[in-house]
């Protein structure tokens, strides 16, 4: 088995580009349950460093009906992880080892809905903000020797703090 290499590289244009596609593809797979699909994570930053992994957040009206399509989205190479970790949440990963796409599926009014598009937004509107997470992660991966939990880790002070700062800002 390979190593999952980690590494963290400049803002790519593309990202933009490679969502969009996915959108539609994952639009076509799940149907009318899709309320959203938006680019979230650091790949929906212009400007900021990141893992090149597309994260996607969907909103869904039913978890159920969500899990009736997986089928579809493993034609479309994706790994289904179930709530890997999160109550309440769907994830998939597509592109193995050195993952391309990371979905992150929530049923309408989860928390964690308004969290990951809280933090997206936060950062957009701070550039400031976004340039330390920046330095953050380029140091983290530089020091993780290709260890995902302490890539994690190391970024983690950063998030939980921002995070906070981010839901309250988002809320006004």
């Amino acid at each position: 088995m390979s190593i999952r290499v980690i590494e963290v590289v400049d803002y790519d244009s593309n990202w933009q580009k490679k969502f969009e596609s996915e959108k539609l593809l994952l639009t076509n797979a799940i149907g009318v349950n899709a309320i959203k699909i938006e680019h979230i994570g650091s790949t929906s930053i212009v400007g900021l460093a990141a893992k090149p992994i597309i994260d996607i957040l969907i909103e869904v009206s039913s978890l159920m009906e969500l899990d009736t399509a997986n089928e579809k989205l493993e034609a479309l190479g994706y790994k289904v992880k179930g709530e890997n970790g999160i109550s309440g949440r769907r994830y998939f990963q597509k592109g193995g080892n050195q993952r391309s796409h990371q979905v992150h599926a929530f049923q309408t009014n989860d928390i964690n809905l308004l969290r990951h598009l809280a933090f997206k937004e936060y950062l957009i509107a701070h550039p400031a903000i976004a340039s330390e997470y920046s330095a953050i992660k380029k140091e983290a991966v530089s020091k993780c020797e290709n260890n995902i939990n302490v890539y994690m880790a190391l970024k983690n002070d950063f998030i939980e703090k921002h995070e906070k700062l981010a839901i309250d800002w988002f809320g006004n």
